[in-house]
């Protein structure tokens, strides 16, 4: 196998994203149905571009992470809170990972915000592709075929907002662990994730805000952060800049259209992999579903 192979999956196991500001439902249950509206979000994410191996037959194959994540989230009165959903898929090298969380958050009212409890199913579908290891022909083992496994585990979310002020949350991913010894031979990694952001108005220029925000990962007795502060315009146009730890450094554009919240960023990457960098499209849509009332009919004995 391939030595440089190893580089990715020791930095990081579940996928990361540069505009986790947006993408909260990911990284934490307990925003599902944080809200008024139904939102749907779509993610693509191209890491490290230009970071390549080769195989047995010369051809060479992308190395580089490749993530595409959709999600969707709504509040459902019946259950005093919300429900949720994601779907990713994170590809590097031989190995071929989709991921689907489902979730519910209870969602309450707490001094002059809202807390969301929240808890997920994990399930990932594991493939490593054999064929696309160094030598892989001539092992006996290994072969040139495939290895599928299924995976089930669980997480649970604490999210609080004060809406236009400040937010905080908490999650952890894979609290079980699970893991298998024949197969795929994986283990999914407990991950403590702590996010948290603020909104900061000018006092003399109310049209335009800070957004500073940080995303704090701990899993496997190693830490990473990311460092942001946006700049907004009349709440409809933002950019900005974000630090990941001994990984890259970021720029963020995005812009509000409608109910559309559409964003980019481009990592450069700072650390020893030496590529040209990463790039991150994201959108999503926000709505409501108006329902008619029924007129009621009242009729009077009187009358009849």
């Amino acid at each position: 196998m391939c030595t440089s192979l190893v580089l990715p999956l020791a930095a990081q196991q579940l996928p990361q994203y540069t505009q986790y500001m947006f993408n909260k439902l990911v990284i934490n249950p307990g925003y599902a149905g944080a809200g008024n509206g139904i939102c749907v979000s779509g993610t693509i994410r191209q890491q490290w571009v230009g970071f390549k191996g080769k195989k047995d037959d010369g051809s060479s194959i992308n190395l580089g992470p490749e993530t595409y994540l959709i999600s969707i989230h709504a509040p459902i009165k019946a259950l005093r809170g919300g429900i949720g959903a994601t779907i990713q898929q994170d590809k590097i090298g031989p190995f071929n990972d989709i991921y689907f969380n489902v979730m519910y958050a209870y969602q309450t009212t707490l001094g002059a915000g809202d807390l969301g409890i929240g808890a997920q199913l994990n399930i990932l579908n594991k493939t490593i592709n054999f064929g696309d290891f160094q030598d892989a022909g001539s092992d006996p083992v290994l072969g040139n075929g495939e290895e599928t496994d299924m995976y089930f585990d669980a997480g649970i979310g604490l999210y609080y907002r004060v809406p236009d002020n400040y937010y905080v949350g908490i999650s952890v991913t894979n609290l079980l662990q699970s893991k298998k010894d024949v197969g795929t031979h994986f283990n999914m990694r407990r991950e403590i994730d702590l996010m948290a952001g603020y909104e900061f108005e000018f006092p003399n220029l109310p049209a335009i805000d800070i957004l500073p925000s940080v995303l704090i990962k701990a899993a496997s007795g190693s830490i990473q952060y990311d460092l942001t502060a946006l700049l907004r315009y009349q709440r409809k146009f933002w950019g900005g800049v974000s630090w990941r730890y001994q990984d890259a450094v970021a720029l963020i554009v995005g812009f509000d259209y409608k109910n559309f919240n559409i964003g980019y960023s481009y990592d450069f990457n700072t650390s020893a992999i030496g590529t040209t960098g990463s790039h991150e499209i994201r959108a999503s849509y926000c709505f409501k579903i108006e329902v008619d009332k029924v007129k009621k009919i009242y009729r009077n004995t009187r009358f009849l």
